[in-house]
Parts: C-alpha cells; structure tokens; sequence
C-alpha cells in the first residue's frame, strides 16, 4: 500500500530534468517508492487508471507528459496529436499525481543529440512491420531517458499498446534497468471502444464503426470459448467481424504473447491484435485467446481473469 507523503501537497509541474531529480532525492532518501506514468499527454480515462493504480502501489507517482517526435511515422500524425497540457495537469493531479513533468524537446533531445536504444526481434511485426523500425526505437529510446531522468521503482503501461509493453519489459531485463513494469488493463468505451487519445479525431460516423475492432476481439473469444483452436479460423471470425464494420484491416494476427510469432493452433494464451485505419484515424486494439477452462475476459472497464462457464 502507499504511503504518500504528498497527498495534501499540490502536484508540481516540472520541466527540467534536475528539477525533477531534486524533487525526487527527499523521497530516495526516506526509501519511498517512486512510480512513473510515462504519456504522451491528451490524457483519458485509460491514463487515469494507470495513475491510480500508481497511487495504489507507489508512495510518489509522477507523470510524463511529452509528445514524443521520435516515435512518429508520419509529420501529419505528429502535428494534430492534441496538445491540452492544462487540462492534462487537472486530470492527473486528481487522479493522484505529485509530480507532472513536461519537458521540452529540446531539452529532452538536444542539440547534436546522436544516441538511440534499440530492441531487436520483437519489433519488426505487427506494429513495426506497419510503421517501421523508427517507431519503436523512438519509444525504447524516449523511455530509456525517462527511466533516467525519474529512475523510477515501477513504471506503469496499458494493455492496449501490447507489442509496446512487451518491448519496454524486454528491454528493462536486457538492460538490467532497475524498474518493474506494470502493464494495466485495457480500458474501454460503454460500447467496447478501446479509450485512445486518437478517438478524438473520429467523426460522428466514424466513432460508430470504430466499435468494429471490439466486436471483431468478441467474435474470436466466442469461438475460442466454443473450442475453436485453429489460428486461421480465429482470425478469419475476426475479419469477418471488421468487414461487417466496413473496416479495412492493416493486419490481424495471432502470435505468441512472448514472441508474437504466429501461432497455428490455440494451445496457450495467445494474443489477438488488430490494427486498422477508421477513417484518416489509426486504431489498434488486442485480446489474449486462452484455449483453457481459465479464460481471459475482456469487459468495457478492461481484461480481467474470468472462468468460463461450466
């Protein structure tokens, strides 16, 4: 349980890495527990609840909030993700933040900058095939600083960039980092849309289809739970589902959780992720398939553990 030192303080906004790291060093010497939200801002309800469990778990939670330029394929991309910085500080002070740090970009890649990290493997499919080898080592390259700068005991991800957590743990183990990863439940609309910062950019329309991507997740569970095991057939549920939306996948794919190799045949947990555009909107979403008795759900407030019917 936490023990906060700063619940009646105000959350303090920080720019500077040195101001973070004196604001920290009264907590390291006390032997308090640090946890660190890492964001890229336009914060939502999937956001919170990572900060939450952070306030549950850690005695000081900072939050980061940077707009990552590394991590983006396309200029256009980068340029309308939404920027709401004051509403971003109000959302997570009430969710339990003592320390939001913002950061410039030039302050976070400065002048003649010339270093990156890399993960090798993991990170050519799925999310990687689609954007390229840039994405991903813009994120374990931008998170390796904020581990850094915060050096936090536990940093905190969501289950719906599934590919991106798995990157970040096996970069923390091949790099000895002193950090555990949490990775939360997905968070979901009451109609099953994945919460994302991009769903903003949906049209009226759009938003409506978008719930294409949770019934295409259902449609796999549902065979798998009836004691379908066969990779192709799963997926095909899946497509069959996205089409009924009118929606054009990039790609939907059954692989290991560990690997994301594809999978054959459900013989173990497996991870079932779709990406496709709404729209001028990207989505992604996944579900873990489990051929057991022992299923994993997926609810509109996120995965959790459920026994399948007897």
């Amino acid at each position: 349980m936490s023990h906060s030192i700063s619940s009646s303080i105000p959350m303090r906004t920080l720019r500077a890495v040195s101001q973070l790291r004196d604001s920290l060093q009264p907590a390291r010497q006390a032997g308090l527990t640090v946890g660190l939200v890492p964001t890229m801002g336009a914060l939502h309800e999937g956001h919170l609840s990572l900060i939450r469990r952070a306030r549950e778990r850690c005695d000081v939670v900072v939050v980061s909030l940077f707009v990552n330029p590394a991590q983006f394929d396309e200029r256009a991309d980068l340029d309308r993700y939404p920027r709401t910085e004051r509403e971003d500080a109000r959302l997570a002070e009430r969710a339990g933040a003592d320390i939001l740090f913002a950061p410039a970009a030039e302050d976070v890649y400065p002048a003649g900058f010339a270093s990156c990290v890399e993960v090798l493997g993991i990170t050519d499919r799925l999310e990687g095939a689609v954007r390229g080898a840039a994405h991903f080592r813009g994120v374990t390259t931008v998170v390796t600083k904020l581990f850094n700068m915060a050096q936090p005991d536990v940093a905190f991800f969501g289950q719906k960039d599934a590919q991106q957590a798995l990157v970040i743990k096996r970069l923390v183990e091949d790099l000895n980092m002193p950090v555990a990863i949490e990775v939360c439940p997905t968070v979901r609309e009451r109609d099953g849309l994945a919460m994302s910062s991009r769903n903003a950019h949906l049209l009226p329309g759009e938003r409506t289809r978008a719930t294409g991507l949770f019934e295409a997740l259902e449609a796999s569970k549902r065979l798998s739970r009836e004691g379908e095991r066969r990779a192709d057939t799963l997926v095909a549920a899946a497509r069959e589902a996205l089409a009924r939306a009118d929606i054009e996948p990039e790609y939907v794919a059954l692989v290991d959780p560990d690997t994301l190799e594809p999978v054959e045949r459900l013989q173990g947990p497996a991870l079932l992720a779709i990406s496709a555009r709404v729209g001028d909107t990207r989505l992604i979403d996944n579900a873990i398939l489990e051929p057991s008795h022992q299923e994993i759900s997926i609810s509109r407030t996120g995965a959790s553990p459920a026994k399948a019917p007897a």
